[in-house]
């Protein structure tokens, strides 16, 4: 309890002093490290400071420049794609053109097939493969070929609106991403440090599993500028390929339908003149006949007229044989009555065989006026035929020169032309 109550030991002066003099010297160095340390903290402060404004207004920079290269693709994009919807849209016209073509050819191959089953009815020598069913069945290969070629461009064509839509699919995607990655960027470029929407976000600095290199945002927008270019210009190739091939159809069914009606034209001529000559040689045939006829009955009639003088001669020869005795003479008078009925005898004869003969030419004559007649017959089965059916019917096809051209246009429908 003494120890307890024991008062501390006491210092000497000097001990205080050389305790002083630490305290002195501590504080000057805690000071002096602490005066640095503000300097060099206001030194940092203001780098840390500076690097965070360089920095940020590197980042506006480069979120300005990343905004402005995005514009750039986007409005590429929305070029290509205003173009690419632009021929798109025109092909859907070239393609309802050809599905109209290709409709309008179904008449004139209905017609060229009704004039071929047509002149099947034809009959006797005139069933001949002449000029016109030649130009006929030219006329439907060249329709069958058309329609073949119409249908195999209307195929591309569809082809080709079907590629551009997926081209524009692509581009709208694209564009899609790229307007909401303007609408973000926009939004980063606006932000500020007094912001109110501004926050610590955890983990924000990390790569995306998804995210792309810059090589590759350029070469995907690239790839989609230069596939909708691609298909542009396939388009306004098949837009020519499509002009020419209507335009080149329509002549070649223009120019084989004017070589059938040629061909009708002469036909019809050449019936019509074997006609009219088969009617001049009927009518000449009929005024034989009746000629004939004339001569057959004067043939008769003499054949008749012999008659009475063959009677009379022979009554004269029979009735001198009664005479008595002697005067049963061969005298001239009975020598001159054998010879009259002898003469009489042998005219009948060639009177009776030129009435055969009369009567055969007259049999010849009547068979060779039902051949004629037949004959004309056939021609005019063939001129209603080739004149009333199928050339009337080929009428509605394109129309001949110098006619209206208001229905069609070089064999095909205007709306299908045009």
């Amino acid at each position: 309890m003494a120890k307890l109550l024991q008062s501390p030991p006491k210092f000497l002066p000097a001990e205080q002093q050389i305790a002083n003099k630490n305290q002195y010297h501590s504080a000057d160095a805690q000071r002096s490290r602490s005066e640095r340390l503000v300097a060099e903290s206001q030194r940092l402060v203001d780098e840390i400071e500076k690097a965070t404004r360089k920095a940020q207004n590197d980042v506006n920079k480069k979120l300005e420049q990343r905004l402005e290269e995005v514009k750039f693709w986007k409005k590429e994009l929305d070029d290509k794609l205003e173009q690419l919807v632009h021929e798109t849209e025109d092909l859907l016209i070239f393609k309802i053109r050809l599905e109209k073509a290709l409709e309008s050819l179904k008449e004139p191959l209905h017609i060229t097939q009704r004039c071929l089953e047509y002149r099947e009815k034809r009959v006797g020598i005139d069933l001949v493969h002449d000029e016109i069913e030649q130009e006929l069945i030219k006329e439907l290969e060249v329709i069958q070929g058309v329609m073949a070629v119409l249908t195999r461009t209307l195929e591309e064509t569809s082809e080709q609106i079907r590629l551009n839509r997926s081209a524009k699919y692509n581009l709208e995607k694209d564009l899609k991403d790229k307007f909401v990655a303007i609408t973000i960027d926009d939004i980063c470029f606006s932000l500020n440090n007094n912001s109110p929407n501004i926050r610590y976000s955890e983990n924000v600095v990390r790569v995306e599993p998804n995210s792309v290199s810059l090589a590759d945002w350029l070469d995907f927008s690239n790839t989609n500028v230069e596939r909708a270019d691609k298909q542009r210009n396939n388009s306004l190739m098949l837009k020519a390929l499509v002009d020419r091939v209507l335009s080149q159809t329509a002549h070649d069914l223009r120019r084989q339908c004017d070589a059938v009606d040629t061909a009708f034209e002469n036909g019809l001529k050449e019936t019509k003149a074997a006609k009219d000559k088969l009617a001049l040689h009927l009518a000449k045939v009929m005024d034989e006949i009746a000629s004939q006829e004339k001569n057959i009955s004067a043939l008769e009639k003499a054949i008749r007229d012999q008659e009475g003088p063959a009677k009379v001669a022979h009554t004269r020869l029979e009735t001198r044989t009664h005479r008595p005795n002697v005067e049963l003479c061969r005298d001239n008078a009975q020598y001159r009555l054998i010879k009259e009925v002898q003469d009489i005898s042998h005219n009948v004869a060639r009177l009776k065989e030129t009435l055969a003969q009369a009567q055969a030419e007259l049999k010849g004559l009547n068979r060779r006026q039902l051949a004629l007649q037949e004959e004309i017959q056939v021609k005019e089965n063939t001129i209603y035929i080739d004149e009333v059916l199928c050339m009337q019917m080929r009428k509605s096809i394109p129309p001949r020169d110098g006619e209206e051209r208001g229905n069609w246009a070089g064999g095909l429908r205007p709306d299908a032309v045009c």
